[in-house]
């Protein structure tokens, strides 16, 4: 059951990671879409450049690995407190993000009716609180 999780996690993090990389390189498929946007449905919320992209790219990357190096499937050395914790740390920050800043982002947020806002109440959030239970799961399975 282990594998099967951190597999499917794995899976969602390459893919995730991929697409920043994407944009990071200059690719502009579905960036209108995911970026949130204030009420009057133009005016971009946050507008990351490059070197932001990049880091969520590696980021994402580097958390489906660690999810399949703490679940045993690859083997590299990584600290003992990332062993202990990290599982904990990823649900946590997947839960926050599903819950939103009670704005613009998350199953709480205000500004609903943007592109992004429909886009993060049928897909975002729902992956993102996704990602919390598996890596709960698979903390739990580690235990």
């Amino acid at each position: 059951m282990t594998a099967i999780i951190a597999s499917i996690l794995f899976a969602i993090f390459l893919l995730l990671s991929s697409v920043h990389f994407y944009w990071a390189l200059g690719g502009k498929w579905g960036g209108d879409a995911v970026l949130p946007i204030k009420n009057d449905d133009s005016t971009k919320a946050l507008t990351p450049t490059v070197l932001p992209t990049l880091i969520v790219a590696v980021g994402l990357l580097s958390i489906g690995l660690l999810v399949l190096a703490i679940s045993g499937l690859i083997s590299f050395d990584i600290p003992r407190w990332l062993k202990d914790y990290g599982l904990r740390v990823i649900a946590g920050i997947f839960f926050l993000r599903a819950v939103g800043d009670f704005n613009y982002i998350g199953f709480f947020k205000k500004v609903k009716q943007t592109k992004f806002g429909r886009n993060d109440t049928t897909y975002f959030s729902p992956l993102c609180l996704t990602i919390g239970l598996l890596t709960t799961i698979l903390e739990l399975y580690n235990n």
